[in-house]
């Protein structure tokens, strides 16, 4: 049987899209499937269910709650995997990503803490806690004074600023502008938007997805008022269909990608 290339975790018009832009066939997923890595070859799970499908190539663009395991499954066969499926693991859990990423960075302050689960954490200033390995703003607290989180939290300090983010798609990039009614911003706001982009947090997102091994990234970035950066996180399964610009761009570079032509920043 041939070998075909597989696309796991875009939704329905994306694949639609990208059927319309591919001329060979492949195969689709939406959730996780199941793979086996035998003697170097990978086999992905049919979409009927059915059988394994030896596989070509991966692309892979979600993140789902139990995928750590699979993406280390993907490093371990080693195969084409966009982006690159050891980067991927690097940076799936976030808090060993965000370690890897402020040695990286040119913008690694202020110093970041650290409290185990049910560790009363005393502050005199305001800060942020983060837990879990989701992003789009969930599982943070701001605080000040006496907090005890239930999890394992990174805590920051609370910056005021502008919170921006900048995606790199091989040698294209974007910045924009994170919004939103309380002090957590995302770019899921319907007032989010593109804005110049600033030279410094180009290049240190070019510097971090070099050293991740990443062709697609974005980073999350506040500009404090004193015009300084500090990086927040690494986002290694950017949102690509907010915006419009955005999902041409990524599909083109799939479709270059899959073609074995893609260039990389």
């Amino acid at each position: 049987m041939k070998r075909r290339p597989c696309i796991i975790g875009l939704d329905e018009p994306q694949i639609a899209d990208l059927r319309n832009r591919i001329a060979e066939p492949f195969c689709a997923h939406d959730t996780l499937p199941r793979i086996m890595v035998r003697d170097g070859e990978l086999f992905v799970e049919s979409p009927s269910g059915f059988g394994m499908l030896p596989t070509s190539r991966v692309v892979f663009h979600g993140i789902f709650e139990n995928d750590h395991d699979l993406i280390a499954g993907l490093a371990l066969w080693g195969g084409p995997c966009l982006p690159n499926a050891t980067g991927m693991m690097d940076c799936r859990l976030k808090l060993p990503c965000l370690v890897r990423a402020l040695q990286l960075s040119q913008f690694p302050s202020p110093q970041r803490g650290f409290a185990s689960a049910n560790v009363e954490y005393d502050s005199a200033v305001e800060r942020v806690a983060k837990w879990g390995n989701w992003h789009c703003g969930e599982n943070k607290a701001r605080f000040n004074g006496s907090y005890r989180p239930e999890e394992p939290a990174i805590i920051e300090h609370f910056l005021e600023g502008e919170s921006v983010r900048v995606v790199i798609i091989g040698d294209r990039y974007w910045q924009i502008k994170l919004e939103g009614t309380e002090w957590l911003k995302s770019i899921h706001d319907p007032t989010a938007s593109f804005m110049t982009p600033d030279p410094r947090l180009v290049a240190d997102t070019r510097n971090i997805a070099r050293g991740f091994g990443l062709e697609v990234v974005a980073n999350d970035y506040i500009v404090t008022n004193d015009d300084r950066p500090h990086l927040l996180e690494v986002n290694h399964i950017p949102n690509v269909t907010r915006f419009p610009e955005i999902w041409d761009a990524y599909a083109e570079y799939v479709v270059a990608w899959l073609r074995g032509d893609a260039k990389v920043g």
